[in-house]
């Protein structure tokens, strides 16, 4: 008769300190001693998805918020006229849909894998208990959700630019590290979406600016070579 390698106990204490060597990761729970941490595990549960799977839609209840520990994720809308407006791509150890805590119902936008992903739920009816209990995640919360809000409000900003060589000369400086080499964190199509305009606009401006020697692009990493000259295109 054979034997299970694990025990149950042993299979859960496992998956319970995997969870938390991921949450420790993010800013949120960066700061939480072991009980509390052991808390916020009990309210977690894991999802894997597969790419192009769909998370939750638009309009679908709200059970909590999420933590992406492998793969990547996008967040999109629906416009009035049928048009996906990409909002923000999430990659590992990130946090999204926090506002779920709050007086959400239903969540306010669509989230996709956009590659084979895992995430990690963390159910807001248990998560408010614990913030009864520990005041200070709400004010980590609350610097999370103000994180996100820079990011719509630097998107509503981009989208005022009348000009597309604008618009995306303002995403690579906003982007780029010092290394001026930016890793894209998603497709030039949906980079394309989140910067309101098509793929095929979207391909000239980035034409543009090889012709003009101010960047070099090979697949998703894009080098800026001439920063003072990307700058004359800022705020155009």
């Amino acid at each position: 008769m054979g034997h299970s390698l694990f025990n149950t106990d042993q299979t859960k204490t496992f998956k319970a300190d995997s969870l938390k060597s991921i949450l420790r990761e993010s800013s949120l729970f960066a700061e939480l001693g072991n009980k509390e941490l052991d808390v916020v595990v009990d309210a977690c549960v894991t999802k894997r998805l597969k790419k192009g799977e769909t998370l939750f839609r638009e309009g679908s209840s709200s059970i909590g918020f999420y933590i992406v520990q492998s793969g990547a994720i996008c967040l999109s809308r629906l416009s009035a006229e049928g048009k996906e407006q990409v909002i923000s791509v999430f990659k590992p150890v990130t946090s999204f849909a926090e506002a779920s805590l709050t007086t959400l119902d239903t969540y306010p936008a669509n989230a996709v894998a956009l590659e084979p992903s895992q995430v990690i739920l963390v159910r807001k009816d248990k998560f408010r208990e614990l913030i009864k209990a520990q005041p200070d995640l709400a004010l980590s919360m609350l610097g999370s959700m103000s994180i996100h809000l820079k990011h719509l409000v630097q998107m509503i900003d981009d989208l005022k630019f009348k000009q597309i060589e604008c618009r995306l000369a303002n995403w690579l400086a906003r982007n780029a590290p010092e290394s001026g080499v930016i890793q894209l964190p998603m497709s030039k199509k949906l980079l394309a979406s989140q910067l309101g305009v098509t793929s095929e606009t979207l391909s000239r401006a980035f034409a543009r600016f090889r012709n003009e020697d101010i960047i070099d692009v090979d697949g998703r990493q894009i080098t800026i070579k001439d920063p003072d000259a990307l700058a004359n295109y800022l705020d155009a």
